[in-house]
């Protein structure tokens, strides 16, 4: 009776283990995208694409340098709780690319964001995972690592104001900021 008993615990835990389309699950093991962080580490540094450190010896490019009038790129849309490219979404990203690949004087800065559902350090956390998904793209496309940085702004910048789920959609995107 007892084997019996431990066999089916066993059951249920593989089940939960296994179901890695569930987000409550993932979030209740702690894994995933929908994962809550007991630390969130946000920062506007931008990161070595080679090593996936921080390069710490450069101020921020809306800091440091001019922005580019006249050049402007559609956001990217993000899913709910994720920071995963749709594939829809692929071309506003390499058209980005493409522009830095034609003006090797002009940077990229990028702000990610979220709608206003969970907790603010958990939004400022997928902000910078939605930047970073983005940055990660434009590097594989052959732009510098050091010409793309990143930072978040959680849910603190919406583009849409309401609690509509349009209003949520609009507000889970990455933006392009050109700077020369």
């Amino acid at each position: 009776m007892r084997m019996n008993h431990f066999v089916k615990l066993a059951l249920v835990v593989v089940v939960l283990v296994t179901s890695s389309g569930c987000t409550t699950v993932k979030r209740w093991f702690g894994w995933g995208a929908g994962a809550k962080e007991t630390t969130t580490k946000v920062t506007d540094v931008p990161w070595d694409a080679d090593t996936g450190t921080a390069i710490n010896d450069q101020k921020s490019f809306a800091e440091s340098r001019e922005p580019v009038t006249g050049v402007s790129f559609s956001p990217v849309y993000f899913g709910f709780d994720s920071y995963q490219l749709a594939p829809v979404e692929v071309s506003k990203i390499e058209q980005v690319a493409q522009h830095l690949l034609q003006n090797s004087s002009h940077v990229v800065l990028i702000d990610g964001h979220c709608d206003e559902r969970g907790s603010n350090e958990y939004n400022l956390s997928l902000g910078e995972q939605r930047a970073q998904t983005i940055r990660g793209y434009i590097v594989s496309l052959g732009i510098d690592g050091g010409r793309v940085q990143t930072r978040s702004f959680g849910e603190e910048k919406p583009a849409a104001p309401g609690r509509a789920e349009e209003a949520y959609r609009l507000n889970r995107r990455g933006e392009f900021g050109i700077y020369k």
